[in-house]
């Protein structure tokens, strides 16, 4: 077994790096590959704005000279100031079923975060908010939504071999818009609005949406103050997510909770590509992004992938608002299924209120720790 660390101006070891899960889920027809042009932007260490303050280092596990696995290492700076920790992640770890190779893998990341000063490790976890975290160990057999991690069933044990431990889940949830919604949650939704002041600003165009991101940003790293587990958001960073959520956002499917035209929560909803992406193999040229474009109009799916309202409306029916904002984006945009991403087990109070409007967690994702 050969480890080599993979130098980002080595385009033959990059290729290889990018080109690896190709191998791994040849097979496997619910795997969504990334799109080609995000996947090689991590390598990019004068342009992607994680490396303005943090650092990652990226392995290749080697048979011979045939890729059998990979991983990054990540040391989040910001992460670890934010949250007085020095703690490494991993994270695009990929690897046939193969324990030597998995362990060459893991071994190099903490020889590398250990290097650092990092003393524990947690993953997968990613360089954005907006990627997405965990290891499958519950629904292998449905499709991930776009930007959700799927893996064969035996990477956890993969891992679990290495030392790492479960530290939490994540669950995602199927919502059929023909289950019958209670409308009392319309009903308080209503009253809340009134009561309390609030609007549900709506987006026509990706310009409007534009001009609303700087203030999103000031809104989600003011609710972080008291908590653990994120980190702020830099502007470089929220300018690249932007760009990431207009590629393939509907405006109309976002929606921004007001007070006196202050953000104090969000709905972000985008119709799922995972089909078009699948057909293309992630490549959008030279004729890939066609049929995403059309995708975008046919797609029966919609992915609900964030919600939230600043703690002071939680407890005053602003999570009435948001369910009853994310019923109407789905059934106004003409879906049939919608896949409500990656809720933390922990939140029993929002998962059970979930339940009861019909949502079945049907995936679930596992993030492991380990010390360093």
């Amino acid at each position: 077994m050969n480890l080599v660390r993979v130098d980002p101006g080595d385009r033959r070891r990059v290729r290889q790096f990018l080109d690896l899960p190709f191998h791994i889920y040849r097979n496997i027809p619910e795997w969504v590959p990334p799109l080609a042009f995000e996947a090689g932007k991590v390598f990019d260490r004068r342009r992607y704005p994680f490396y303005r303050h943090s650092a990652a280092a990226f392995f290749l596990a080697l048979d011979g000279q045939r890729p059998v696995g990979r991983v990054a290492a990540i040391d989040n700076r910001n992460y670890n100031t934010f949250n007085k920790e020095h703690t490494a992640f991993f994270y695009l770890f990929e690897c046939e079923d193969d324990r030597q190779a998995a362990q060459a893998l893991f071994d190099a990341a903490r020889d590398w975060a250990r290097s650092r000063g990092l003393n524990k490790m947690i993953g997968p976890k990613g360089f954005t908010a907006l990627d997405g975290m965990g290891l499958l160990v519950k629904g292998f057999e449905h499709r991930p939504a776009f930007g959700i991690p799927y893996n064969p069933a035996y990477y956890p044990a993969l891992v679990e071999a290495n030392g790492f431990e479960r530290v939490g889940d994540v669950v995602s949830g199927h919502l059929d818009p023909n289950m019958p919604f209670p409308e009392k949650i319309h009903q308080v939704a209503d009253l809340v609005r009134k009561r309390r002041g609030l609007r549900v600003a709506r987006f026509r165009t990706r310009r409007e949406l534009r001009a609303m991101i700087p203030r999103l940003q000031a809104m989600y790293n003011a609710s972080l103050e008291g908590t653990t587990g994120n980190a702020p958001l830099t502007d470089e960073e929220i300018q690249t997510l932007a760009d990431q959520i207009q590629w393939f956002a509907d405006p109309k499917l976002i929606k921004i909770v007001l007070k006196d035209d202050e953000p104090v929560g969000f709905l972000l909803a985008y119709p799922d590509i995972s089909a078009a992406v699948q057909r293309a193999g992630g490549r959008l040229f030279p004729f890939g992004w066609i049929d995403l474009l059309l995708e975008l109009k046919r797609t029966k799916w919609v992915n609900v992938n964030g919600a939230g309202i600043v703690e002071k409306y939680r407890g005053l029916g602003g999570t009435a608002l948001l369910f009853s904002e994310m019923r109407k984006s789905v059934v106004e945009g003409g879906f049939e299924h919608a896949d409500i991403v990656q809720v933390g087990v922990e939140n029993e109070k929002m998962q059970r209120e979930m339940r009861d409007l019909g949502i079945d967690f049907y995936k679930m994702h596992r993030l492991y720790q380990g010390d360093v």
